[in-house]
């Protein structure tokens, strides 16, 4: 059982504390809207506690379930206690005003981003940035697990985020190192493309990435 500081009290703060909740791990979610942050905890129930963002992290894992815009105010606002601990990056950054490019410069993941804020001092993976927060309230969808893809630098790091993508019934998949964040990322424009697209009526946001064999 491993303890998470999830950062950000949104949507998929919530579904991936539902997830890490059912592979009977103890999550503690840091936000800053008390209301929300209140009735986040207290619809997840046994497990699950909060804490004002800016308070001290406990876990060893942390998630960054924030915007991308957001990543760097929050790795500044907690600098050196992010030694030595992993830190998940989720975002996409996607600019949401024409959903049709990215926001970081050429040749440079959010999760590459992330990993220099932190000069090297904490181990960073990319993960759940291809699942949608609906999907993981359930971690299936048309009764497939859903896939989670990995990507990180640290071959430990990346056991460990994969037990608790497993534990969490869902199936994990290394994808290699932290620069096929990139490519992740880039899924990720086309994807959510088409679920803003009106003429592709069977898109949504319940849908899922999935390989199959």
């Amino acid at each position: 059982m491993a303890v998470i500081d999830i950062i950000g009290s949104g949507h998929m703060a919530r579904g991936i504390a539902i997830r890490m909740l059912k592979g009977n791990n103890t999550v503690r979610i840091l936000g800053r809207n008390g209301t929300q942050l209140r009735d986040l905890v207290e619809s997840l129930g046994p497990g699950a506690s909060g804490a004002y963002a800016g308070n001290p992290l406990e876990a060893r894992i942390v998630v960054l379930a924030v915007p991308h815009g957001q990543a760097k105010p929050v790795i500044l606002e907690y600098a050196d206690a992010m030694d030595g601990k992993i830190v998940v990056d989720i975002s996409n950054p996607l600019d949401y005003t024409t959903m049709d490019r990215l926001t970081t410069a050429p040749g440079k993941s959010a999760a590459e981003e992330v990993a220099e804020l932190l000069g090297g001092r904490s181990e960073v993976v990319k993960a759940f940035n291809t699942t949608f927060a609906r999907t993981l309230e359930t971690g299936i969808v048309a009764g497939q697990p859903l896939d989670v893809l990995i990507a990180g630098d640290s071959e430990g790091a990346k056991e460990e985020i994969s037990a608790l993508v497993a534990a969490g019934g869902m199936r994990p998949i290394d994808v290699g190192p932290l620069r096929r964040a990139r490519e992740l990322e880039a899924i990720m424009l086309l994807v959510s493309g088409l679920q803003v697209n009106p003429e592709h009526v069977h898109f949504n946001w319940d849908t899922a990435l999935k390989i199959l064999p």
